[in-house]
């Protein structure tokens, strides 16, 4: 599978009255994905926003298909959609145990500095650039 897989499980506090996960968490497993993509390409957001590297949320959408419920072990496989050193386009496909996918969503993204004004991440920050324009370009995905 193409992409980054990142795995975990539902917590009691992310369901809601019905007893199914709220719609608002499935953003946090989305940055919560993303930040788990960028530790595994050796790249800390921590030192990123340190040296003044920002990768602020541009647009997000979510489209539900099937719940989630506390317990259930899920995974996100995260991909690539657009990158060109100045934006960056997330899918993810969260799976639950049974492998169908529960979620499909997107995530769109620009490289700013500490004021906010866009940057050129190859310009500015090449070696930053080169890993994720290596990750990008082999992780590819087919869309359905």
């Amino acid at each position: 599978m193409k992409g980054f897989l990142y795995e975990r499980k539902v917590f009691y506090y992310e369901v809601d009255q019905m007893g199914i996960v709220h719609h608002s968490n499935y953003i946090r497993w989305m940055e919560e994905s993303r930040l788990a993509l960028l530790e595994m390409l050796g790249l800390s957001y921590a030192e990123m926003e340190k040296s003044g590297l920002l990768i602020p949320v541009l647009s997000v959408s979510s489209e539900y298909k099937l719940p989630f419920q506390y317990g259930d072990t899920f995974k996100i496989q995260v991909y690539p959609r657009v990158f060109n050193g100045v934006k960056f386009e997330f899918g993810y496909n969260m799976y639950g145990e049974d492998g169908k996918i529960h979620n499909k969503a997107t995530s769109s993204h620009c490289f700013t500095d500490s004021s906010l004004k866009p940057m050129i991440l190859k310009k500015e920050y090449p070696d930053i650039y080169t890993k994720m324009k290596k990750w990008a370009d082999e992780n590819q995905v087919e869309e359905a």
